[in-house]
């Protein structure tokens, strides 16, 4: 308990402190607003001029009562007082020395009271001057790591001899919590006030050392940010200055994601985005990063769609001014656009256009684009393996980009373009993912409405798009085919080759290669001769290419005849006589005699049949991805143990078929007249011609049951025939696909009759009419019935054949078959390509 001076001390004005402790001999300004704090100053200044200061306990109490101040003070002397304008005082107190208050009062609308001086102690004189050096040392520690505190307080310091004095000026100065600066003030021995004051500082000097710690590495990591931040301000004052400041790229931001339909999703996210681009350094890596996502996002078409076309009768128009023909697409775009009419949200169907090369599935695309009044976008998926080609990259890659299918989207900006994907048998796989995989959300109806990019990162609807898909064969997953409405293109017939050429081929080439109308003539029949023997196809591209050689041939020699030297020319008169020779080279006329002139030889021969019915030998029908095409099949006995040889690069399903058709021929020995032990003493040997082409398919069995059947009986095969179809162990005829292909192949050879399963008779209602009126097409049930019209006799009738009788009639026409044999591969087109019997 401190020890107090008591006397009879008289009642003196109270001033209540808040966040703030006034020590002796400390002269500081107050601010004083409280009606009772003022009303003490006012009797102050009437009085003695001096008032008793004490630290009110709760500084947030506007009204502190009685109990609401601290009981040791200080007594000081009002120096100045100033009352300012809005009522509040301004006034300047010096601290004196310590009281106590004994008698507290609130009366006469201000705090007065009775006050008692402390009567300060001083311990071991040696014991304090050691205490005051050392807290002298530490308060210059901590002046120097408090940048706040001015160094001429130290002078000040240094003139000063009372110890109590020295701890009250030192407290005056340090950064302390009231309750702390009050405990000092309430000691009244030195030494513990200066043991206090040095505990203070050496927690004060701990906390200081820690945060100029922190401020050292802080600046040593930030000295290269805030370098590169002030030369950006720079950079953007300047750009400000002309007119180019980033500023104008957040408004363009902010009025593009205002003024574009997007989702609420798709709105978040490019809010989100600018944000924080605003807080980035425009230099920074990850500034560029959301700039070109913004960009991609903010310039993809949302809300924007192409006015569809529904006029039915325009949309027919279209479709038969570009393309001749195709009739079973034509009828399904336009049944999509009648429903169209109907219904106001309709999800574009996913079509598959299925058929071999040059048949016009990528301009067919352009034209339902032109007729539906859609933006055309077309995408290659040949040799695609990246899954993200399709999905696009995540950005935490660098160079992230969006899939093509949102890439092409942006550039063909409509939310509804007809998509092409072109090619999609085409698609590869591996290490990096599987394309046709990530398609299957983009063909979906049901879910491509939803679909979700890698890049972008939020839902994007797909279901309004059209698409349509290309591909040249079946091969095509399971999961991606059963999405897609598949159509199928098969070769044209040569009366629709002939339209085409007329109508679109040779105007095109004509004008592709400068020729004027009348410069070049070619008849019909001419291009009827171009595609019999200078084209063997199922679509038209060979066919344009010779209609281009035919226009280039055609300008050279217009153009070699102008500028040779014209006999004749003669002038009278200043008039120009223009001479035979040159109203002769005017037009240049194409026919069947000259046609040799222009394309060379021929390559083909059409409808050259052999000359003599052949044994074991049978024409088959084959079908391929470029179209249909015929396949000689050869058989013949050999003296041996009863061995089966097979030629020609065949497939396994291709010898499996001829193991059957050698099983079935055995099991029939008997009905067939053949002997019972052929296959004990003979080897039997079958090659397929072409041999560098691989050919694989069950499809040739009743072709192999007639060749065998043909050299045991030693019954030539009709050389007008050919056939189709899979057999069975029971000679049962089975169905086969590719029959349209395999027709058009036998029709373009000069083929008259054609076997066909019974099974496929259903397929012969989709076929042209040209195809049924040139071709005999008859069904059969089993082998029986095509052996018997097939071969020149029926096997089933007449005598027991013997092995010497077999042996002679091959020997008979062995000239005549390898005759047959080289005349059939000379008619045949090699294009390398699997051949599926």
């Amino acid at each position: 308990m401190p020890r107090t001076q008591t006397s009879n001390a008289p009642t003196l004005p109270v001033l209540p402190l808040r966040n703030i402790v006034v020590f002796p001999h400390m002269i500081v300004p107050l601010f004083v607003g409280r009606e009772k704090s003022v009303k003490a100053l006012e009797e102050v200044m009437n009085a003695s001029k001096q008032i008793i200061m004490v630290t009110q306990r709760d500084e947030a109490q506007d009204e502190p009562d009685v109990e609401g101040v601290y009981r040791v003070g200080c007594l000081g002397n009002v120096l100045q007082m100033l009352k300012l304008p809005d009522g509040t005082v301004k006034v300047l107190v010096e601290g004196q020395t310590r009281v106590r208050l004994t008698e507290l009062k609130d009366e006469g609308g201000m705090f007065s009271a009775r006050a008692e001086t402390f009567l300060e102690r001083e311990g071991d004189e040696d014991e304090l001057e050691a205490l005051v050096r050392t807290v002298v040392a530490e308060f210059e520690e901590y002046v120097k790591l408090n940048k706040k505190i001015p160094p001429e307080v130290l002078v000040s310091l240094a003139a000063i001899d009372e110890p109590a004095r020295l701890a009250d000026t030192i407290a005056s100065h340090l950064n302390l919590k009231i309750e702390q600066k009050q405990e000092l003030l309430e000691l009244d021995l030195v030494d513990d006030r200066l043991e206090k004051l040095y505990q203070f500082m050496e927690n004060e000097i701990g906390l200081l050392q820690v945060e100029r710690k922190i401020r050292t590495r802080v600046k040593k990591q930030m000295e290269k940010s805030q370098r590169e931040y002030y030369l950006n301000e720079q950079m953007k004052a300047i750009q400000k200055e002309l007119g180019e400041g980033e500023e104008g790229d957040f408004a363009d931001y902010e009025k593009k994601i205002k003024e574009l339909q997007l989702s609420k999703e798709a709105k978040e996210k490019a809010e989100t985005e600018l944000k924080k681009l605003r807080m980035m350094s425009p230099m920074s890596a990850e500034a560029t990063v959301v700039r070109n996502y913004l960009d991609v996002l903010l310039g993809l078409p949302w809300g924007k769609k192409s006015k569809l076309k529904k006029d039915l009768n325009f949309a027919e128009k279209v479709l038969d001014e570009d393309h001749f023909g195709l009739e079973k697409v034509k009828e399904r775009i336009v049944e999509y656009l009648a429903v169209q009419q109907r219904v106001a949200k309709l999800k574009g169907p996913i079509l598959c256009l299925v058929g071999p090369p040059g048949v016009g599935k990528t301009s067919l695309a352009e034209s339902i684009a032109k007729a539906t009044g859609r933006a055309y976008v077309r995408m290659a998926l040949g040799g695609v393996r990246d899954e993200a080609e399709i999905r696009g990259h995540r950005r935490t890659y660098i160079g992230a980009l969006p899939g093509k299918i949102i890439q092409n989207l942006k550039k063909s900006g409509s939310m509804n373009p007809l998509f092409l994907l072109d090619e999609i048998d085409k698609l590869g796989q591996d290490f990096r993912g599987d394309p046709s995989s990530a398609l299957l959300e983009v063909l979906d109806p049901a879910q491509n409405h939803t679909f979700q990019d890698h890049y972008l990162e939020l839902d994007f609807d797909l279901s309004d798009v059209l698409f349509i898909c290309t591909s040249n064969s079946f091969n095509i997953p399971p999961a991606l085919r059963d999405r897609m409405e598949i159509i199928r293109l098969s070769g044209y017939t040569e009366e629709e080759k002939v339209q085409i050429a007329m109508r679109h081929l040779l105007p095109k080439a004509m004008e592709e290669n400068g020729l004027k109308k009348g410069e070049l003539s070619v008849g019909e029949d001419v291009v009827r001769d171009i595609i019999r023997y200078y084209t063997r196809e199922a679509g038209v591209r060979s066919l344009k290419r010779s209609l281009d050689s035919l226009c280039r041939k055609a300008v050279k020699e217009i153009l070699s005849k102008k500028s040779a030297p014209e006999k004749g020319k003669t002038a009278a008169k200043g008039k120009k006589r223009i001479t035979n020779h040159e109203s002769r080279i005017t037009g240049i006329k194409v026919t069947s005699a000259n046609l040799n002139d222009y394309l060379g030889v021929r390559q083909f021969s059409y409808g050259v049949k052999d000359a003599e019915d052949q044994i074991g030998v049978v024409t088959g029908l084959a079908w391929t991805e470029v179209g249909g095409d015929i396949l000689s099949i050869e058989a013949t006995v050999l003296d041996g143990k009863g061995k089966l040889l097979t030629t020609g690069q065949l497939g396994d399903v291709m010898k499996e078929s001829i193991q059957a058709a050698a099983s079935y021929v055995r099991r029939r020995a008997e009905a067939l007249k053949i002997p019972a032990d052929f296959h004990e003493k003979h080897d039997i040997h079958i090659h397929v011609p072409e041999g560098a082409t691989p050919k694989d398919g069950p499809s040739a069995g009743l072709a192999m049951v007639t060749a065998l059947t043909s050299v045991l009986t030693g019954i030539p095969v009709r050389s007008d025939i050919a056939m189709t179809g899979e057999v069975s162990l029971r000679g049962r005829a089975l169905q086969i696909g590719g029959l349209k292909e395999k027709l058009l192949a036998a029709m373009r050879a000069g083929i008259k009759t054609v076997f066909i399963p019974r099974d496929n008779v259903k397929d012969l209602a989709d076929m042209p009419k040209v195809i049924k009126e040139s071709l005999k097409i008859i069904p059969v049930d089993n082998v029986d019935e095509v052996l018997a019209a097939a071969l020149t006799r029926n096997p089933f009738e007449g005598k027991r054949v013997s092995d010497g009788t077999v042996a002679a009639k091959l020997k008979k026409s062995k000239t005549k078959s390898k005759k047959a044999a080289s005349s059939s591969v000379a008619r045949k087109r090699k294009n390398g390509r699997e051949l599926h019997a």
